[in-house]
């Protein structure tokens, strides 16, 4: 079994700075990709960015530019740097693992979320 706890969300103004961290722990063989999703109230879930555990990373296009994911694999943890937040950006941000637990045990799990709250 595998858990992954966010941490860093929070209430900040238009214009400013967050980083939420997601660390792994549990039977882990290695990690593939990591990522962060995010869910606004009444909207669908959507990816955020995503990072492979070579260090390629993915952006969604309302967030490129403003922020950076990043992984340190020796402690199973991704981060995300939110700057420049905008109030569009209020959500539960989740994140996400692609585990493998074993030779052929690989599965996906989610953090609970942490709350991002962004005010004008």
């Amino acid at each position: 079994q595998v858990q992954l706890v966010e941490s860093g969300g929070g209430l900040v103004q238009a214009g400013g700075s967050l980083r939420l961290s997601c660390a792994a722990s549990g039977s882990i063989l290695s990690i593939n990709a990591m990522g962060w999703y995010r869910q606004a109230p009444g909207k669908q879930r959507e990816l955020v960015a995503s990072i492979t555990s070579g260090g390629r990373t993915n952006f969604a296009d309302s967030v490129k530019g403003r922020f950076t994911i990043s992984r340190d694999n020796a402690k199973n943890t991704v981060y995300l740097q939110m700057n420049s937040l905008k109030p569009e950006d209020t959500a539960v941000y989740y994140c996400n693992a692609d585990v493998i637990e074993a030779v052929v045990v690989r599965r996906e799990y989610w953090g609970k979320g942490t709350l991002v709250t962004v005010s004008s």
